[in-house]
């Protein structure tokens, strides 16, 4: 982890970034190549962060039935969470934008920790509440300096450094359902104090890359951003960051449906036991996280836009064949979906830090809000929707929700150096 690598002045953390200011720069760059030990390490603390994110939404059976929660009220837990890290991750990114803050991954990561520990002993749902909005405070801190590390160690290779550290997040979120079947329905919600172990390892291989990461930043001076002359002039970047966001609107909000309900929605129109039920969404989260990461590298080959155009718009066929499927035909949908949805994940987020290059923390930590925070009111909002009609009206509904993938169309083609 101590190792250091040579990389361009575009990494930097002011907002006063250099990004490929000059072709020189860029070549060493890529000369360099990604720093692999670092990407390793930053994707396995993304898995260990979502992984126990995940956990809060495989276990709302769970806490349904210990406390008699309603759809609305579960959907409440999930807007504690996400909202917490939605409202804080552009704050963030800001303030690191201008101070880097090496280590305060691991000091992130201690909020999850206390959050885990009250989870599992939480008595009363106002509990249950704080300790989801504490989780979600250790992921506004963890996500926007995490993306950061991952481009310093890139070498260049932005969508793949992208897509390795959103693997490892793909599949921590594919592994809560697994770990709440194995652990918590056998032994109850004070066994979720155990996953206060993941967050302590968490916390080393975090301070471990602050290690790494505080001579990478020491001593950086600034300089003025020299944009490429076909980049796109400050209308349009507002432009496609606005598509950007409704793009991310629709992926997020269809896989928030499936991650927040679908047990349910199983549970429900097929009469499976909960645990085979989390094994079901098990299945469509890690389609998900194979998805997003082959999304990086195509990026990289052949344009973000097209990426992006095909990852939301192609799932259409796939999400409307969903409420129509049977038990057996539900789970190979998911895993097309999964493949197809998270694919553009990558592509959107790179190609957002391309538009707004000055602002790379910032960036970074609004659509990663965005993200969690279109999870969370989403999720609110479907559990009002299922109370009031049906769980099954809710996938109805939410199967139109790629085409808003046409809106791709608006956003500009970017500079061949730049992808």
């Amino acid at each position: 982890m101590n190792r250091s690598v040579n990389v361009s002045e575009e990494a930097l953390v002011t907002p006063v970034l250099v990004p490929e200011v000059t072709a020189r720069a860029a070549s060493r760059t890529r000369a360099a190549g990604p720093a692999y030990v670092v990407l390793a390490g930053i994707s396995l603390s993304h898995f260990l962060n979502d992984t126990m994110q995940s956990l809060i939404a495989s276990v709302y059976p769970i806490l349904k039935a210990n406390y008699a929660l309603d759809f609305a009220q579960i959907g409440m837990i999930t807007l504690a969470f996400q909202f917490t890290a939605s409202l804080l991750q552009p704050v963030v990114g800001y303030f690191t934008d201008r101070k880097a803050q090496p280590f305060s991954l691991a000091i992130g990561m201690g909020f999850t920790f206390v959050g885990l520990l009250m989870l599992a002993v939480a008595g009363q749902y106002t509990t249950i509440l704080i300790a989801a909005s504490l989780v979600g405070l250790g992921s506004a801190v963890f996500h926007p300096e995490s993306a950061r590390i991952a481009r310093l160690a890139s070498g260049g290779r932005y969508g793949f450094a992208q897509s390795v550290f959103q693997l490892g997040g793909s599949f921590g979120t594919s592994m809560g359902p697994v770990l709440a079947a194995l652990i918590v329905v056998p032994f109850g919600q004070p066994s979720i104090a155990w996953f206060s172990i993941i967050a302590f390892v968490a916390i080393v291989i975090l301070t471990r890359i602050g290690i790494w990461y505080r001579p990478q930043v020491a001593g950086r001076k600034t300089a003025k951003v020299e944009l490429h002359p076909d980049h796109p002039d400050s209308r349009r970047v507002m432009i496609a960051i606005a598509v950007l966001v409704a793009l991310l609107f629709s992926k997020q909000l269809y896989v928030s449906s499936l991650s927040s309900y679908y047990i349910f929605y199983l549970i429900d129109r097929f009469g499976v036991s909960t645990q085979a039920a989390q094994l079901y969404l098990f299945i469509f989260l890690a389609a998900n996280a194979v998805g997003a990461f082959f999304g990086g590298p195509l990026g990289d080959r052949f344009g973000r836009k097209y990426i992006i155009w095909i990852s939301i718009l192609g799932a259409l066929p796939f999400t409307l064949a969903l409420p129509y499927a049977g038990l057996a035909g539900s789970a190979v949908l998911t895993v097309f979906i999964g493949l197809i949805l998270s694919s553009a994940t990558s592509s959107i987020i790179v190609f957002a830090q391309e538009l707004m290059p000055h602002r790379f923390g910032m960036i970074s930590g609004v659509f990663f809000g965005v993200a969690f925070g279109i999870g969370g009111l989403g999720a609110a909002v479907l559990g009002k929707l299922a109370d009031h009609t049906s769980i099954g009206f809710v996938y109805h509904l939410c199967a139109f929700l790629p085409a808003i993938g046409l809106f791709a169309v608006f956003l500009p083609v970017m500079p061949k150096q730049l992808r």
